[in-house]
C-alpha cells in the first residue's frame, strides 16, 4: 500500500495535473509537494536572483511561493492538506535524494522553460529511469 508520496512541482500545468493525479488515485496517503529552486548562477534562470541576494533563504522562499500557494489550494479542493518543502539544486538530484523516504513519486512529463529542457535535460525522465521507487509520469 501507498501511504507516502512526493509530488515534486514546478509552476507548469503538468506538475498541477500530477498533484491532481496523486490526490486522486492515492487517496488517504501523505503528500509532500517538494519545489526544487535550481541552483543559483550568475548566468541564467530563476535562480538568479539567489545568487544576487543578501539573504539566500529569503529569496529561496519567495522564489517557491506560489509554487507552494497553488499546491495547497489545489490540495484545498480535495478537503486534505499537502506538506510543501524547498530544495535548492539540480531537481533530478535533489528528487531522487529525497525518494527513499516515500513509497511513490509522482511527476508530470516536462516542466520548466525550454532553454531549460534543453540545458538541463528532462528531469522525468532521469527520475523515471535512476529512482528506485515507484514514478508514475503524468502529462
Amino acid at each position: 500500500m501507498i501511504e507516502r508520496v512526493l509530488v515534486p512541482m514546478d509552476d507548469s500545468e503538468l506538475s498541477e495535473r500530477a498533484l491532481r493525479y496523486a490526490l486522486d488515485v492515492h487517496e488517504g496517503a501523505e503528500i509532500t509537494v517538494l519545489h526544487v529552486v535550481g541552483e543559483p548562477s550568475r548566468m541564467m534562470g530563476a535562480a538568479t536572483g539567489i545568487a544576487l541576494s543578501e539573504n539566500s533563504e529569503e529569496t529561496i522562499r519567495e522564489l517557491a511561493a506560489d509554487v507552494l500557494d497553488r499546491a495547497a489550494e489545489i490540495a484545498d479542493e480535495y478537503d486534505v492538506t499537502v506538506e510543501g518543502e524547498i530544495e535548492v539544486g539540480p531537481p533530478a538530484r535533489r528528487i531522487l535524494d529525497r525518494a527513499e523516504a516515500f513509497d511513490a513519486i509522482v511527476m508530470g512529463t516536462h516542466g520548466g522553460s525550454l532553454a531549460d529542457r534543453l540545458l538541463v535535460g528532462n528531469v522525468a525522465q532521469t527520475v523515471f529511469r535512476r529512482s528506485s521507487i515507484p514514478v508514475t509520469v503524468v502529462r
